[in-house]
């Protein structure tokens, strides 16, 4: 493998790019070959899964919450993610537009709108009135708890992780260093590539459903348009021609492509918010509503964070009902990206002390997305009709989700326009998201925290690009459910693997700062681990 490596020109691991590359291959021809049966299996594990472990991610993420909590607050804050006199890389703003553009940006865009008008009309808990004041309250509830600060815990572990051990103890830029309090040397070998080969995988698959979401929102909006028919040849013509752009940003690379995507795209994004605010009429209600839903989210997010439908669950045959739907899609989904935007998030945040890491990864976009969420969901409910009987955006969520946004703006001046600008916007975080994707994986294989080969980077982005595409031809007309259920099954050993990290990332705090305390230089951070703890201070 080595050789083949030198001959392509490639600078990487060539066990685990070549087995990552080679598994990749295998699943793409696996899904046009055999697309029935590959579905009916997916739907059968991922009722297993829901059915028998959907508790388990509703409690995993919220352990993670506390324990994220817990370490920025405690003794180990302090400790930099590099050395101990490192400078940040980026300035607030860039880190900021790139956290988020590469983050979840094409999420907020597809369920700004759909989820608490899903909510809203199908009420998750029992004995609430649909299009009520109730049914509004708690679907907004439900929505920040979905895309607020539990999905940024699911990426700020593993960044915390990733960054305190590739750029602390100097470790490859791989998931497997994370481990190496346990595996010490041995993240070198066999158990360590296969960590590496598994979190490759697992990245492409999350990134691809991301990818599919927001291809089905840019097909809806150019038939709305355009006239042009949503179809899945559609959807797969987009991701095509946008897979092509992506390719070509990564190309360019980090600062002068991802960075500037960015910028621009999440400057678009706010502009769009901002319109909706002071045009629709309802600018003092979204400004009551922003503080009023800070406060009920924040007084909702303990019983929300346990919640576990258990009684109604005890009743059913098949599945978790509504929360196998969402907060389970939600949670398994979301930690699928947990490689690659750990990896990222490390990338872009070295320098930072751990509490600046935790505090802004998890604070700072969890703030834009209630801020976003108030904006286009209570805008929505207002103008379905609260205390009626549900209006046209209702009525479009329940025909086909993707058109929510779209059916939204026509409630607005200039409508076409913001219908275009929202297709724009949604490709561009299409864009960001895939680049990104592509060269985190590229750094996943080579262990390297620099930008490899040109060539290596365009195989990624293309590869993620035929995974989303044939994840749509999958799922035909019903592409969402499709993805979901894929998805699931996914995201259930990737959510193992980043539990794993918690005792890792104890183990490596705990020694880093015994050997901060004694101002012992000459030892490294892995000799540190090595001693044993009674030998030192322990601060």
């Amino acid at each position: 493998m080595d050789a083949l490596a030198r001959r392509l020109g490639l600078r990487t691991n060539p066990q685990i790019f070549f087995t990552s590359a080679g598994l990749m291959v295998v699943i793409l021809a696996l899904l046009l070959i055999f697309p029935g049966t590959i579905g009916d299996g997916f739907t059968a594990a991922r009722t297993w899964v829901t059915t028998n472990l959907g508790w388990f991610f509703i409690f995993g993420v919220t352990a993670w919450l506390v324990f994220l909590v817990w370490i920025a607050i405690s003794k180990y804050g302090d400790l930099r993610l590099g050395k101990a006199d490192e400078k940040p890389a980026y300035g607030r703003v860039s880190w900021f537009t790139m956290l988020f553009a590469g983050g979840i940006g094409t999420v907020l865009m597809f369920w700004g709108v759909a989820e608490p008008i899903s909510h809203f009309s199908t009420p998750p808990f029992p004995g609430v009135e649909p299009y009520s004041a109730a049914a509004a309250e708690d679907a907004m509830n439900v929505a920040l708890y979905h895309l607020g600060l539990h999905t940024w815990t699911i990426f700020t572990l593993p960044g915390l992780a990733f960054g305190f051990f590739i750029y602390r103890y100097d470790l490859p830029m791989r998931v497997s260093s994370v481990f190496y309090p346990f595996l010490k040397e041995r993240i070198h070998g066999p158990i360590g590539k296969t960590i590496d080969v598994f979190a490759v995988l697992g990245t492409l698959f999350g990134l691809a459903v991301s990818l599919g979401l927001g291809t089905s929102q840019i097909s809806a909006g150019l038939s709305a348009l355009t006239g042009l028919s949503d179809s899945v040849l559609v959807r797969v013509l987009v991701i095509t021609v946008l897979t092509a752009v992506a390719t070509v940003s990564v190309a360019v690379g980090l600062d002068k492509g991802i960075k500037r995507l960015s910028n621009i795209n999440i400057g678009m994004a706010v502009g769009m918010m901002l319109f909706v605010l002071f045009t629709g009429g309802a600018t003092v209600f979204l400004l009551r509503e922003l503080v009023e839903s800070a406060g009920n989210y924040l007084a909702a997010l303990p019983g929300l964070s346990l919640w576990n439908d258990a009684l109604a669950n005890a009743t059913q045959d098949e599945g978790w009902g509504w929360q196998a739907g969402w907060t389970v899609f939600y949670w398994a989904w979301t930690v699928t990206w947990a490689p690659f935007m750990g990896v990222f998030l490390a990338r872009i945040s070295r320098g930072r002390t751990v509490r600046e890491f935790i505090g802004g990864v998890l604070v700072a976009p969890s703030l834009f997305t209630l801020v976003w969420f108030v904006i286009f969901g209570w805008s929505a409910m207002e103008i379905d009709g609260i205390g009626g009987e549900g209006g046209p955006i209702s009525a479009a969520v329940a025909e086909s989700v993707p058109l929510a946004m779209f059916t939204f703006f026509e409630s607005f001046p200039w409508t076409p326009l913001l219908q275009g600008l929202t297709v724009v916007i949604v490709a561009l975080f299409f864009a960001t998201s895939a680049d990104s994707a592509a060269l985190v994986v590229d750094m996943l294989c080579s262990g390297e925290d620099e930008e490899g080969p040109v060539g290596q980077r365009v195989f990624w982005a293309v590869c993620l690009g035929a995974l989303a595409a044939l994840l749509i031809m999958l799922g035909g007309d019903e592409a969402i459910p499709a993805l979901q259920e894929v998805i699931t099954v996914v995201g259930l050993p990737i959510f193992i693997l980043v539990f794993a990290m918690i005792p890792a990332l104890l183990v490596g705090l705990r020694s880093e700062r015994r050997r901060v305390l004694r101002g012992d230089h000459d030892v490294t951070p892995m000799e540190e681990i090595e001693r044993d703890p009674e030998e030192t201070p322990s601060g």
